[in-house]
Formats: C-alpha cells, structure tokens, sequence
C-alpha cells in the first residue's frame, strides 16, 4: 500500500479524462484502520458526504459498521436503498425537506431514520407531520459548540427544548449531536484540548437533562475527522468521521496523526502545448473542487514540480521548470486538497483494483434527488 507508485493504472488508456478514481484495496485498509482505531464498530457513525455511493458504505457495512450520518436527503435514501440499520439526516428538515423525509422513514422500513432539530416551531412541525402519518420520528437536539453553523448553545436553551420535545407526540428524543468543524488544529495535543472543553459542556448539559427526570438512553453523536482520535477514546460518544474513505492532501497535511491513505484521485490529460514552459491538461473547474486558491487545489503525485497558473472551466494551465518533455496525451495523477466536493463533480467513479480498472460506481447521492 505503501508502493511510491501505488496510484499508476495499467490500462489507463481506456479511461477518458478527466475521471475521478477509486482505489478499491486502499480504501478497505482505510475502513479497517477506522476500526482498529475505535475498537468498537458500534460506535461509529461515518458520515457518507465524501463518498456518497452504495458501494462504500457496503464496504462499511461488511466490517461491521451499522450506523451512518448523512446531509441531504438523496444521502438518507442511498442508505435506505442499502439497508443501512441506522441513519441519522445530520440536518433540521424545513419545508418540503420534511415531508420527503417522513417518505423516506415509510418506504425504506428496514433502515431507522433520525433527523436533528435545533428549534421549537420546527420540533412542533415535524411533530404533526409525523402524527399525521402515524409514525414516530427520533429527533437529536443540534448543538452550537462554537462553529456558529447550526444549533443551540448546549445550556438552558437546550434544556428548553429537551422539556419541548418531550412534551410532544410524534416525535422521540434520541441524543445531543454536536460538529466541531471548526477546529483545525494541526497539533493534536492543541486539538484534544478544545474538544475535551466542547465535551465538557455536552456532558454537563447531559446530566442536566438526565437529573431533570430523562429516563432510557441519551446518545452523544460528535466531531468529523480532525476530532475523532479523541473521541475515539471517549467510550460515551458516537464518532462521525467521513473523510477517512478517500483522504485528500488537506488532511494528509492537516493531520499527520492520522495514518490514512490516500485513495481517491483525478486524472487528467496534457491536451496542449500552449507556449515555452506552459502545459494545458482537461482538469478545469469542474473537474476538482475549487473553493481554495489555485495553488492550493491539488497536487499532482507524478508531478510535484508543476506549477497552476490558471484554471477555467475545462483547461488548467501549468507552468513547467524550464525545459521539459511533457507530450499531448500524457497523464497526470491529482490528489485533491478537498475530495468531497470533487467527488460531488462527477456522475461516476472508476473503481481500480490491482492496478486495474474494475468497475465503475455511481455517485449516486451527488444529485439532490433519487426518487423521494
């Protein structure tokens, strides 16, 4: 795995550019390390934004892997089409989100659905909707812990809404969800710090609610990926890490501590010769994640000593270190600095295995809709 040449594909002549490319036997060693890492695979919960497909999260699944967070609603269906047992719509459902959602909990009854909620008229809402279509929905009070996104500040305004919820019919209540994804720390004793003070107030608004007469199970669902080596210890918390799949170059950087491996790519093709020291590939904005500066949206594994000089939609142009030998039709492999995003890009992956193509997966949820 640890080949420095692991990402060469012996057919790759059969494959158009630009492509987005699984590698199938890395991205097993990822879902095993996640394991080992926690120990317990009933605490996790990997969130599926960065993959999006039935194939990956079946590969979770025959780990052992049984619990899933997901965004979107066409994300809760891809898991729902897969049996996945437990899938929590890491989202507050407003508007027509709701009624596609109860659907959802209708038509695919092997899989038990949750959502968020970080309001009272919302709570009352899904409340009804839920009665009215005799079912009952479990619901986790979303948490603002500092990222200033979505939920509520983990004191009296969530014990507020815990007395709420509670008092309503339709609806259950599941646990406190908290995202910390604003903390990026990449030294992780700097890291363990903040979460463990974000785990402080959790656990303290858990006890208050627990002694206000809350009987049965309080689930704590928390962090992404920068915050799962430290939650992983913590045994009360349901990890959602969901990068881990692919890994990417901002997080190879970003967290060393982390021994994942790279496994998801872009290739991409020289198809001009433009001026001296200048080479066009196919790999323009709408082949790889933009939202970074040009010099920091990816970097090429088989070509390091390149540099972008400009991007369009569908040419990026790159400046070579003198002379060079660089040909039209050449490939070049691109490690994405933000893989979910590019994987949203594309319609389907090619899936390598032993240095070849296998298959190609469908992006299945990258739409906003399947059928619900």
């Amino acid at each position: 795995m640890t080949t420095k040449n692991w990402f060469n594909i012996a057919d790759s002549s059969t494959i158009d550019s630009p492509a987005l490319i699984f590698y199938a036997d890395r991205m097993r060693e990822n879902v095993k390390l996640l394991t080992q890492m926690i120990g317990d695979p009933s605490r996790l919960r990997p969130h599926v934004k960065t993959h999006k497909t039935k194939e990956a999260t079946q590969m979770m699944m025959d780990e052992g892997i049984t619990k899933f967070k997901c965004a979107t609603i066409a994300e809760a269906e891809m898991l729902g089409m897969v049996q996945a047992p437990d899938v929590l719509l890491a989202y507050q459902p407003v508007g027509p989100k709701l009624q596609r959602f109860i659907s959802l909990v209708k038509n695919y009854p092997a899989t038990k659905y949750s959502c968020l909620v970080d309001d009272r008229t919302i709570a009352e809402t899904i409340s009804y909707a839920a009665i009215s279509e005799n079912i009952v929905i479990p619901v986790f009070i979303d948490l603002n812990v500092g990222m200033n996104r979505t939920g509520i500040s983990p004191g009296n305004e969530a014990i507020d809404l815990y007395r709420h919820i509670t008092s309503l019919k339709g609806i259950s209540f599941a646990g406190l969800h908290f995202y910390d994804g604003h903390i990026k720390e990449i030294d992780l004793e700097k890291r363990r710090s903040e979460c463990n003070e974000i785990l402080s107030s959790v656990r303290q608004l858990k006890t208050a609610i627990t002694d206000s007469g809350h009987k049965g199970n309080l689930q704590l669902i928390g962090g992404g990926s920068p915050s799962f080596p430290v939650y992983a210890n913590e045994q009360d918390v349901e990890c959602s890490p969901g990068t881990f799949i692919f890994w990417d170059k901002g997080y190879t950087d970003g967290l060393p501590e982390q021994k994942f491996l790279t496994a998801a790519l872009v290739i991409t093709r020289v198809v001009s010769l433009p001026a001296e020291g200048l080479i066009c590939v196919d790999m323009g904005h709408k082949a790889i994640a933009a939202e970074n500066m040009l010099a920091n949206r990816f970097s090429f594994l088989n070509a390091p000593e390149l540099t972008p000089v400009g991007q369009s939609e569908e040419h990026l142009v790159l400046k070579t270190n003198g002379a060079h030998s660089w040909k039209i039709g050449d490939l070049l492999y691109a490690l994405p600095m933000h893989v979910c995003p590019t994987v949203a890009l594309y319609r389907n992956a090619v899936v390598i295995e032993n240095a070849a193509v296998a298959a190609s997966w469908s992006i299945i949820a990258r739409d906003r809709k399947i059928c619900y």
